[in-house]
């Protein structure tokens, strides 16, 4: 019998037999990632861990996507959430659960197939932009999701903590104090500037001078957040941030690594780049992470962030997801 596909939705979120296939596809995806990525969660492992949360998924009204059979099996799947906001614009996103196939020769093309019937609906409910989270190591996943269109935007790694090295001379590490909240708000502005600039030329928000200080004043103190400095010649030049990796909504899913912390900024002034700063701060966040007892650190980053994607590959962050990105009609 030929493979069938076919849309899904919330309507199929009772179906017991699908849920069960679902269940079983995601848990073999996982198993396979693992063996490549092998700081992910082994939770998602379990059939009916993975099985509980995409019911959970599939029936949310703005989920929709396709599923292929083969005879009564379900053999791989393509889930989205549609999102409407300002940062993102009108999108689907394929999260970190969102799609899984069953291993075989052929499923770029059953992804290719699922893609063609899903995205079909996203776009006229008028959701052009579209994004999906897929294991690095899926090399048919992505060779599939490419020659849909995709491009590489993000990545998301991680890596075994380890004590801090000693920063390299000239530059001292610490942690952040109040006096130091004024330059924390410029630098809290220097990372979305920088985005903004060839090559990555991010639309992300660009908060006010004023915006950045007063958020600094009213959160210095939150004890989630480990704030760390920078200093070259006695002035602070970079900053970093360090917290347990739940805190950060964009690692969700089976991109959430149990009990993990999370590089989740840094910022380095252009005057003063080039000393080792940027690194220095990097392992100084993994340094915190293993005083913290973590099982991992996890951080992420812009492909197209020149500075980004050459520092934390050097310090040993290895990818685990790639978000991938394309806007139809163009």
């Amino acid at each position: 019998m030929p493979m069938t596909v076919r849309a899904i939705g919330p309507d199929d979120a009772s179906d017991v037999r699908l849920l069960d296939d679902l269940g079983a596809l995601l848990a073999h995806r996982h198993r396979r990632h693992r063996l490549a990525s092998p700081l992910l969660d082994p939770a998602w492992e379990r059939p009916e861990h993975a099985r509980s949360v995409l019911a959970e998924q599939l029936a949310d009204p703005e989920t929709s996507g396709a599923v292929a059979h083969d005879g009564e099996r379900a053999v791989a799947y393509l889930l989205a959430k549609v999102s409407d906001n300002s940062t993102w614009g009108a999108s689907a996103w394929v999260e970190s659960a969102g799609i899984a196939t069953a291993g075989l020769d052929g499923d770029a093309e059953t992804l290719r197939d699922l893609y063609a019937l899903a995205a079909q609906s996203w776009v006229d409910g008028g959701h052009p932009v579209h994004y999906a989270l897929v294991p690095a190591s899926d090399a048919a996943l992505v060779d599939g999701f490419f020659r849909l269109g995709f491009g590489l935007q993000h990545v998301h790694a991680a890596r075994v903590p380890a004590p801090a090295s000693a920063p390299s001379s000239g530059v001292v590490v610490r942690s952040a104090r109040r006096e130091d909240v004024p330059v924390l708000a410029r630098l809290d502005r220097e990372l979305p500037l920088h985005q903004g600039r060839s090559p990555v030329f991010s639309a992300g928000h660009l908060p006010t001078e004023d915006e950045a200080l007063q958020e600094w004043e009213e959160s210095f103190d939150d004890e989630r957040f480990a704030t760390f400095v920078a200093e070259v010649d006695g002035e602070v030049v970079g900053s970093a941030i360090g917290c347990a990796l739940e805190v950060s909504s964009s690692h969700a899913g089976p991109a959430r690594l149990d009990h993990a912390g999370f590089l989740g900024f840094a910022a380095v002034l252009p005057s003063a780049r080039g000393h080792g700063a940027g690194r220095a701060l990097g392992e100084a966040v993994i340094g915190w992470s293993h005083a913290q007892g973590h099982r991992s650190v996890v951080t992420d980053w812009r492909a197209t962030n020149l500075l980004s994607s050459r520092t934390w590959p050097k310090l040993g962050f290895e990818p685990t997801f790639l978000r991938l990105h394309r806007v139809v009609g163009y």
